[in-house]
């Protein structure tokens, strides 16, 4: 298929599915330590940037459009009650939950959202219920943009936290996108530069 002569819709979407591959990808091969451990002075770890993004996804394409999520039980929903008390809830996973039935409740989600688009006009108009009140008001294109946009820049968040942990590096499955290069002659001369700025 030519991605050039696609449909808004449907581009939209491929530009969507390819976020949340790339991201799913990040997990792959990984223990359960080392898909929650915090990497960062603010505690982002790889199996919490996907819940993240699950409910992300869930709100965008659910409330924001008069659509509830089928399942409100479900164990890595974060309600607004557990929101209330711990603004940092969907960031992380509890021991309880599996890597795997985190990789499943994202592709749900998938599902949910991808129905959202499928039922509507790019010009169909919901509400975001936590935005403020006189930038409330959204069309659908918009949140498949954010949407698109937030997935992203998680995408290559998880990028380097993956490549810290066991160097695997790479844009997609099929295609890594990284040259053939010798990587430490490649670091050692970028770090030769900077130091070239080192304080005496």
């Amino acid at each position: 298929m030519d991605h050039h002569l696609l449909d808004p819709t449907t581009a939209l979407q491929h530009y969507l599915q390819e976020a949340r591959d790339a991201l799913l990808w990040k997990l792959d091969g990984l223990g359960e330590r080392d898909l929650r451990l915090p990497r960062t002075p603010t505690g982002t770890n790889l199996l919490g940037i996907v819940r993240h993004c699950a409910n992300v996804e869930i709100g965008y394409f659910g409330p924001t459009f008069g659509r509830e999520w089928p399942t409100p039980d479900a164990a890595l929903l974060v309600s607004d009650e557990e929101a209330a008390t711990d603004p940092q809830a969907d960031w992380w996973v509890p021991a309880e939950v599996s890597a795997a039935e985190v990789a499943d409740f994202y592709r749900e989600v998938w599902a949910f959202s991808d129905a959202t688009i499928a039922d509507l006009s790019l010009d169909a108009v919901g509400a975001v219920p936590w935005w403020p009140e006189e930038r409330r008001e959204v069309s659908l294109l918009r949140i498949i943009v954010h949407v698109i946009s937030d997935t992203t820049r998680h995408a290559g968040h998880a990028d380097i936290l993956r490549e810290g942990i066991d160097g695997a590096a790479g844009l997609a499955v099929a295609s890594t996108n990284l040259p053939d290069l010798d990587w430490t002659a490649y670091v050692d001369r970028l770090t030769a530069a900077a130091d070239q700025f080192a304080r005496p």
